[in-house]
C-alpha cells in the first residue's frame, strides 16, 4: 500500500509538471499548449523513450487509483461515517476513477489507440442537459466545482496540505521553502477550479456543452485575459509548484495502512 501511495504521487507530480512547464512555454512565447493531464500524457508519449516513460507513469497513475479506492474502502485517513466524512470518502472514490481513466489514457497511447479523455466535461455536461431540470444540475455541478476551488484556497492559507508531511528532517530555510511552494500549489490549483466551476455554470445558463471546459481550457482562457501572459505565467508556476507537493507527499507523507 505504502509502495502504491508513494509511486501514485510521484506519477501524480509528473504529470503537473508537465502541463505547468506546457503552460510557461505558452506564456513566454516558447510554444507549449495549454493542457490538461490527458494532454501532459499524450507529450510524454512524444518524447525519446516516450514508450518506457508511458509505462512508468501509467503503473505509478494506477498505483495511485488503488490507493485512494483504499482510502475510500478502508477509511486510512479516519473521515468517518458522519456525512461529511462519507462525503470525502465518496470524493477520494472519484479521484480512483479519474486517475485510472488516466492511466488507462498513457496504457492506451502505448498501444498505438490515441488517448482519448478529451472533452470529458463536455460530455458530462451533454448527459446532464439532457435529463429533467438538466440546467439546474449542471449549476449545482458548477457550483460544487467552486466549492471545491474554496476549500484548496483555505487549504493554501491554513497550510492544511502539509498536516500530513514530516518535514521535521529539513533544514529551517528549507523546509520554509517547500512549505511556502506547496501552498502557491494548491492555491493555483484552486484558481483552475474556480475556473472549470465557472465554464460549468455558463454551460448551463445557455444550455451550451461545448462552454464546459477542463483544466486545459481553463489555462488557455487565462493566456486570453488582458496580461494573459503574466496570468498564465503565474498560475503555471503555481502548477509545477503543485507538482512539488506531490513529490513531497511521495517522499514525505505519512501513508496510513489498513
Amino acid at each position: 500500500m505504502e509502495w502504491a501511495a508513494r509511486a501514485g504521487y510521484t506519477a501524480r507530480g509528473a504529470v503537473y509538471a508537465v502541463v505547468g512547464a506546457l503552460a510557461l512555454m505558452l506564456a513566454a512565447g516558447e510554444g507549449g499548449q495549454a493542457t490538461d493531464t490527458h494532454g501532459a500524457v499524450a507529450e510524454v508519449a512524444r518524447q525519446p523513450f516516450g514508450s518506457v516513460l508511458l509505462v512508468l507513469l501509467g503503473v505509478g497513475l494506477l498505483a495511485f487509483a488503488l490507493w485512494r479506492f483504499a482510502q475510500a474502502a478502508w477509511d486510512l485517513e479516519d473521515k468517518g461515517r458522519s456525512g461529511k466524512g462519507l462525503a470525502v470518502r465518496v470524493g477520494l472514490a472519484g479521484s480512483g476513477v479519474i486517475h485510472t481513466s488516466l492511466a488507462l489514457t498513457a496504457f492506451n497511447l502505448l498501444r498505438g489507440r490515441g488517448g482519448g479523455g478529451g472533452g470529458g466535461n463536455q460530455g458530462l455536461t451533454a448527459k446532464l442537459l439532457s435529463q429533467p431540470f438538466g440546467q439546474v444540475l449542471v449549476v449545482l455541478v458548477g457550483l460544487a466545482v467552486m466549492a471545491f476551488a474554496g476549500y484548496q484556497f483555505y487549504r493554501a492559507w491554513k497550510g492544511k496540505m502539509l498536516d500530513n508531511l514530516t518535514l521535521s528532517g529539513l533544514a529551517a530555510r528549507r523546509r520554509t521553502w517547500v512549505e511556502r511552494i506547496c501552498k502557491a500549489g494548491v492555491a493555483s490549483r484552486g484558481v483552475v477550479f474556480l475556473l472549470v466551476g465557472w465554464f460549468f455554470i455558463q454551460a448551463a445558463l445557455n444550455a451550451d456543452p461545448g462552454e464546459a471546459g477542463g483544466l486545459g481550457e481553463a489555462l488557455g482562457t487565462l493566456a486570453a485575459q488582458p496580461f494573459g501572459p503574466w496570468l498564465l505565467g503565474a498560475v503555471a508556476l503555481g502548477l509545477v509548484g503543485y507538482a512539488v507537493y506531490q513529490l513531497c507527499a511521495a517522499r514525505y507523507r505519512h501513508i496510513p495502512t489498513p
